[in-house]
């Protein structure tokens, strides 16, 4: 990473990031699938405990990029609230009823027996509202996470190879194998370090970091880093992330809007330890009378047609490609297939219901549809090209456009 300047903004040189180089593709994986999908499972809460601003030695941004990347903090434990604003419309739950279908859990109705431990399908519930987690480490291989809901929990337990899912509500147990692949539970953000390990590698010429002051979080004195996007165009705002002065441990991560207002997301610990958990926290085994379903088992009853679906996806994400860069790239592939009917003369009430959670907009490439959140947004043409990314609306149409 390059030099800081006086006033602590990045110079780095254009691929490069702490920690080593990076592909055109993962410009637009931070800002758009991280800084979006990762504030797709948070949003603001309640401020946490701070008794003032703690006197800390100086830093430089460099520095305290430096004190992350080098953490290396093997047992925790903790309670982390995690929420999301996302300035979704409300639909009356439709949303997670679609989640849970597409995920093939309970929610969804269907027939081949999903699970409602299934962390595929239960730890979509982050993608809205405030939440409550306990999260425990012991090293690589034992973590473990607790959804906190009314009068029930959810478990996802890692411990050596085997992984477990445990739904107090439905008494469901789901578990799997894992030996050499990349773990479930890994695909969720669940803590701060998840997100600003992510922010962090937005970290470019169109970026600028610096050290803005101190603070004190869930007891411990930290320092906080703020990143924000040099270009025009993009929809974040800020990164702002709450680094412990002694360990270099994120404490808290909090992403606002350009647009100005409540944070979209925003996740912090209020209580952490960074002892060793007792053995006993990872221990699991299926209560009596539980249902539990294998991994193994719940592919091999997978519809066919299913994973024809996940196969025509992939074939669909291969032609994905990247317009501009850092903050301000957007994500284009063409489906191959008409646009959605947002018009009410086409789609009847579909159409007219879809139209309504978008804006109608018109260009040198024809007409579309904008569908906006406060982070991410997205243009889905006529004729089946979608453009999406962390910016305007008038930044979707300028790139359909120069695309025609």
């Amino acid at each position: 990473m390059a030099p800081i300047d006086s006033d602590d903004n990045t110079t780095a040189g254009a691929g490069e990031e702490p920690g080593g180089g990076r592909s055109r593709a993962a410009r637009y994986v931070v800002p758009v699938a991280v800084v979006g999908l990762a504030a797709a499972t948070i949003g603001l809460v309640p401020a946490l405990a701070d008794s003032g601003d703690p006197d800390l030695p100086k830093v430089t941004a460099e520095e305290l990029v430096q004190k992350i990347a080098e953490s290396d903090v093997q047992q925790l434990s903790g309670t982390v609230r995690i929420s999301t604003d996302l300035g979704l419309p409300d639909l009356g739950g439709l949303e997670s009823g679609m989640m849970s279908g597409m995920a093939g859990g309970p929610g969804g109705g269907g027939k081949d027996g999903g699970s409602s431990a299934d962390p595929s399908a239960k730890l979509t519930e982050l993608a809205s509202g405030s939440h409550t987690l306990r999260v425990a480490a012991d090293g690589p291989d034992r973590q473990k996470v607790s959804l906190l809901e009314d009068a029930a929990e959810y478990s996802l337990i890692h411990d050596g190879k085997d992984v477990w899912g445990y739904d107090s509500k439905s008494n469901e147990v789901y578990h799997s194998t894992q030996e050499g692949e990349e773990r479930p539970e890994k695909d969720v953000p669940a803590t701060p370090k998840d997100f600003a390990d992510q922010a962090l590698k937005a970290i470019d010429d169109t970026t600028s970091v610096k050290v803005a002051g101190t603070a004190q979080v869930a007891g411990r004195d930290a320092y906080r880093l703020v990143v924000e996007p040099r270009q025009k165009g993009s929809t974040v705002g800020a990164v702002t992330v709450a680094v412990d002065a002694e360990t270099g441990t994120p404490l808290k991560f909090t992403l606002t809007p350009a647009s100005g207002g409540a944070a979209v997301v925003d996740a912090g610990f209020t209580k952490v330890s960074f002892a060793k958990p007792d053995a006993s926290t990872f221990d699991f085994a299926p209560p009596k009378g539980a249902k539990v379903t294998e991994a193994d088992e719940k592919a091999a009853k997978a519809p066919e047609h299913g994973r024809k679906a996940e196969g025509d996806l992939a074939k669909e994400l291969d032609g994905l490609k990247v317009i501009g860069e850092g903050w301000n790239s957007i994500a284009a592939f063409d489906t191959g297939g008409q646009g959605l009917p947002t018009g009410a003369e086409a789609g009847g009430d579909l159409g007219g219901f879809l139209g309504s959670l978008g804006d109608q907009v018109k260009g040198d490439f024809g007409s579309g549809t904008v569908f906006k959140t406060r982070l991410v947004n997205a243009l889905i043409t006529e004729d089946g090209k979608v453009y999406a990314g962390a910016v305007t609306k008038d930044a979707l149409v300028k790139a359909a456009d120069a695309a025609k």
